[in-house]
C-alpha cells in the first residue's frame, strides 16, 4: 500500500494539469462552451420553434448547473489533485464530474417534471444514464485537452530554461575574461576603480546565477544595467556613451531578470565596439496606454552601427528574451527591430504589472 501511494504522489516542482477554473476568463469560457453544447442538443428542424425555446431554456439551465458546479468543485480541489500524478488526478477529475452530473440529474428528475421537456418523458434510469453518457463523452476529451495544453507549456518552459542556460554559458566566459583583464590592469594604477568593478561584477553574477523565474522590478533591472555599463566603460573608455531617458518609467514594474542587460551587451559588442570612435547608446523608456487603455511599458535601445553593416547581434539571446517575455506576460509582449545603415533600434513592449501572477490567472 505504501509503494502504491508513493507512485500516486507528484514531485514538488510540478503542477496539476488542470487550469485554474476560478478565474473570470475560465468561467466565461465554461459558460460559452456549455451554452453552445445546449444549442447543439436541442437543434432539431422538425419541431415547432416555440418548443425549441422552451427546451433550450431547460437544457441550458441543466447543462450550466453541471458545468459550473464541476468547475467550482475542481477549482476547490485543484491543490489537492496537484499532489497526485497527472493520470490519477485526471481519473479523479473524471469521476468527480460524472458524480456531479449524476447528482444533478437525480435532483432534476424529481424537481423539474415539466411536460415540455422531452427528457422527463423518459424513465429515471434512462434519463440519468443518458446524461451520464453525454457527460462521459464530453468531459473525457476536455480533460485530455487540458493535459495536452499543460504538457505543451511544460515543454516550452523547459526549452526556455535550456536556452537560457546555454546563453549564460556562452556569454559569461567572454564577459568575465574581459572584465578580469580590465580589473587586473586597474589594480595598481586605480585600485578604487578596480574595487568598484569587482563589486559590480559580483552583483551581475549574483543576479544571473539566481532563479531566473523570479521577477524583479524595473528599478533593479536598470540598476543592474548601469553597473554593467560601468564595467564596460572601464574597457572602452570615452568610446562608450549611454544616454538614459528613463526618468518617467515606473520603478515598481515587474519583468524577468536579465531582460535589458543582454540587449545592451548586444548593442556594445555589435554596434559600439566595431566603431573606431565608438558611439552613444540611447535607452529611452515611456509608459503608454494601448487601444484597450491598458498600461504598457515601451523601452527602446538604439545604437549606431558601422557603415553598410547589419547588426544581427546574438539571435539566440533575442529569441530567448522573446520566449521568456511571452511566457511571463502570457503573449502580451513583443519585440520590434529596425535595422538600417546608420542605426540599430530595438523596441521592447510589455504590460505594466506590479504583482506577479501565474500566466493562467492573467
Amino acid at each position: 500500500m505504501f509503494k502504491f501511494t508513493q507512485r500516486l504522489k507528484r514531485s514538488n516542482n510540478q503542477s496539476v494539469f488542470l487550469p485554474d477554473l476560478c478565474t473570470i476568463r475560465m468561467v466565461f469560457v465554461v459558460i460559452i462552451i456549455a451554452q453552445l453544447f445546449a444549442f447543439i442538443l436541442v437543434l432539431n428542424p422538425d419541431r415547432n420553434l416555440s418548443i425549441h425555446w422552451v427546451q433550450l431554456s431547460l437544457v441550458s439551465l441543466f447543462i450550466q448547473w453541471c458545468a459550473l458546479t464541476s468547475s467550482a468543485v475542481l477549482c476547490v480541489l485543484r491543490n489537492t489533485l496537484g499532489q497526485f500524478t497527472d493520470a490519477f488526478a485526471g481519473f479523479l477529475s473524471y469521476m468527480i464530474i460524472l458524480i456531479i452530473i449524476y447528482v444533478i440529474s437525480e435532483l432534476t428528475y424529481y424537481a423539474l417534471a415539466v411536460p415540455a421537456w422531452e427528457y422527463i418523458h423518459q424513465s429515471r434510469l434512462s434519463f440519468v444514464t443518458h446524461n451520464l453518457l453525454i457527460g462521459a463523452l464530453i468531459s473525457g476529451p476536455v480533460l485530455r485537452y487540458f493535459y495536452i495544453q499543460h504538457q505543451w507549456k511544460l515543454k516550452v518552459t523547459a526549452e526556455s530554461k535550456a536556452r537560457f542556460a546555454a546563453l549564460q554559458a556562452r556569454i559569461h566566459p567572454h564577459f568575465l575574461f574581459n572584465s578580469l583583464n580590465t580589473i587586473a590592469s586597474l589594480t595598481r594604477s586605480h585600485p578604487e576603480q578596480a574595487e568598484t568593478a569587482v563589486e559590480n561584477l559580483a552583483d551581475l553574477f549574483r543576479i544571473s546565477l539566481r532563479d531566473n523565474e523570479k521577477p524583479h522590478t524595473l528599478k533593479e533591472e536598470c540598476g543592474l544595467c548601469q553597473r554593467y555599463i560601468e564595467i564596460e566603460k572601464l574597457r572602452l573608455g570615452d568610446r562608450l556613451r549611454v544616454d538614459w531617458q528613463i526618468a518617467y518609467l515606473p520603478d515598481d514594474a515587474l519583468l524577468p531578470p536579465l531582460t535589458l542587460q543582454p540587449l545592451l551587451e548586444n548593442a556594445i559588442y555589435h554596434g559600439i565596439e566595431p566603431l573606431a570612435d565608438g558611439g552613444t547608446i540611447l535607452v529611452k523608456g515611456e509608459l503608454v496606454k494601448n487601444k484597450l487603455l491598458q498600461k504598457q511599458i515601451v523601452i527602446t535601445i538604439s545604437n549606431p552601427v558601422p557603415k553598410d553593416h547589419k547588426q544581427h547581434g546574438n539571435r539566440m539571446a533575442l529569441e530567448n528574451i522573446q520566449q521568456r517575455l511571452t511566457s511571463f506576460y502570457n503573449n502580451k509582449s513583443h519585440i520590434e527591430i529596425n535595422d538600417n545603415n546608420a542605426n540599430f533600434t530595438l523596441s521592447l513592449t510589455f504590460p505594466y504589472i506590479t504583482r506577479y501572477e501565474d500566466p493562467d490567472r492573467r
